[in-house]
């Protein structure tokens, strides 16, 4: 009769075990696809675009919890950069919010996990609810499948000019063109300097003879 009693209890405990097996808050990061899904209590919550280490720079992959959390934090590393809403996972690997809200969407990162700063505060408020040891960071995919999914720039074609095949007579009478045309204004600059030019002035016939008589 106890073992029925104890059975019984067990069943009706049951439930509440599971609840609080699913009362976590899960961070999934896919660098392949450079977002970031949540889950709460085994429930999607939200999908967000993040940017993760580009090249030169590593995002570790694995599963982690929450180190410590700070609500504004100035990284000592990259010239005091602002790193709002940080969650340090694993050393100074953290996930915080950015600034650079259009680079999201694609490796940007020195190795950190980018969000917007709208929800990267989000998320520090839930692991503030539920507490760190209930909190879950999982990191999978490469960076460089995320780069391979990246549109290509295409490049510019240069338009090749088409060549005017033209008759003998044609290219004669545009040459004759050219050479009356250039003619012209040669006769034109020779006029204009002849018109600007100076003129010696005339001596009259009595100016000289006065000239010589009142000597």
């Amino acid at each position: 009769m106890k073992r029925l009693w104890t059975f019984l209890a067990l069943l009706l405990m049951l439930p509440f075990a599971v609840t609080q097996a699913w009362a976590k808050l899960e961070v999934i990061v896919d660098l392949s696809a450079q977002r970031m899904h949540v889950k709460v209590d085994g429930r999607h919550y939200a999908t967000w675009r993040i940017s993760s280490g580009r090249h030169g720079y590593y995002t570790p992959r694995g599963t982690y919890r929450p180190k410590w959390l700070k609500r504004m934090h100035y990284s000592r590393k990259y010239d005091n950069a602002p790193m709002p809403y940080s969650i340090f996972f694993r050393g100074g690997y953290a996930i915080h919010g950015t600034n650079h809200v259009s680079r999201l969407g694609r490796p940007a990162s020195h190795g950190c996990i980018r969000l917007s700063p709208a929800n990267a505060a989000t998320l520090f408020g839930l692991v503030k609810r539920h507490g760190r040891k209930n909190t879950i960071i999982r990191i999978t995919g490469s960076t460089a499948v995320a780069y391979a999914k990246l549109p290509k720039i295409r490049k510019k074609r240069s338009v090749k000019r088409r060549k005017v095949y033209r008759s003998r007579s044609a290219l004669a009478r545009r040459a004759a063109l050219r050479k009356k045309r250039r003619a012209a204004r040669h006769s034109r600059q020779r006029s204009h300097a002849r018109r600007h030019q100076r003129r010696a002035p005339r001596l009259d016939f009595i100016q000289v003879y006065g000239a010589t008589l009142f000597r």
